[in-house]
């Protein structure tokens, strides 16, 4: 039986993907998801237009690690010692626990260590070990990963900056957005949907931390930074379509490895 083909249209944000899976959308008939992280909360629509996070499609190629869930108590134990001793002596122990994890996470990265420790410590095997025996999931489908990366990254930070100035000037704006969510009362800076890129740094100008061109400013930087994490991530991925974003035909190329692909 030949499975279905479902189409992977992966960049980093101002990539063109959207454009892409319309054009794509517009000759086959086709459905389109968007796992765009942000798009779950109600209420954000202007400052969503970002790619899915990447660790949707790792699930669905990969499947998600089989790890053990959060423990209050442990947790709040290696929460005082970073408290105590700081994070870097808690990634010297992450070393000795699990030095491959240890080696591909930055010393400041004080989440992941945690939950790497946390992991071990629970388990008595490193994460690496129990990720690495994880076996890949059999998909209903045939997978095509097309990724849409800069052939010059300085025109995609243009890019970038265009569309995050179209959001501040759009009518309603995302400034606008975000008045209407804090007036809500019960949301604030610690929960993950404010620390969306664009939605912390205008909360941050509405509370009067900033001025309106550090707000522009520093929207666009954490924009730009998070591009950057994800070409890495996507760089890193094997058995990609690459098409540079930049060209004028990107979308018609990405049209073309479906159409070959679907025979």
């Amino acid at each position: 039986m030949i499975k279905p083909l479902a189409v992977a249209i992966m960049g980093p944000t101002a990539s063109g993907k959207t454009a892409a899976a319309l054009q794509v959308a517009a000759v086959i008939p086709s459905e389109i998801i968007s796992v765009d992280s942000a798009l779950i909360y109600r209420g954000m629509d202007i400052g969503t237009a970002k790619p899915g996070t990447m660790l949707y499609f790792k699930g669905l190629r990969e499947g998600l690690d089989d790890l053990p869930p959060a423990d209050p108590a442990l947790r709040a134990q290696i929460d005082m010692e970073i408290a105590r001793h700081g994070i870097t002596a808690l990634h010297v122990r992450l070393r000795e626990l699990d030095p491959v994890t240890a080696e591909r996470l930055k010393p400041t990265d004080t989440q992941r260590i945690q939950r790497a420790i946390e992991i071990a410590l629970l388990t008595g095997q490193p994460m690496s070990a129990l990720i690495a025996r994880s076996a890949l999931p059999e998909l209903p489908f045939s997978l095509l990963p097309i990724a849409l990366e800069p052939s010059d990254r300085s025109v995609l930070h243009a890019r970038i900056a265009t569309r995050f100035d179209d959001m501040l000037s759009a009518n309603p704006s995302l400034l606008d957005e975000v008045s209407t969510l804090r007036s809500r009362g019960d949301l604030h800076l610690g929960l993950p949907s404010m620390r969306c890129v664009g939605y912390r740094q205008a909360w941050e100008y509405l509370d009067g931390s900033t001025t309106k061109e550090e707000f522009r400013e520093k929207g666009v930087i954490a924009t730009r930074q998070l591009a950057k994490r994800q070409l890495t991530w996507l760089r890193g991925m094997e058995n990609r379509i690459l098409i540079d974003c930049l060209a004028d035909d990107a979308p018609a190329q990405a049209l073309g490895h479906i159409q070959a692909a679907l025979g």
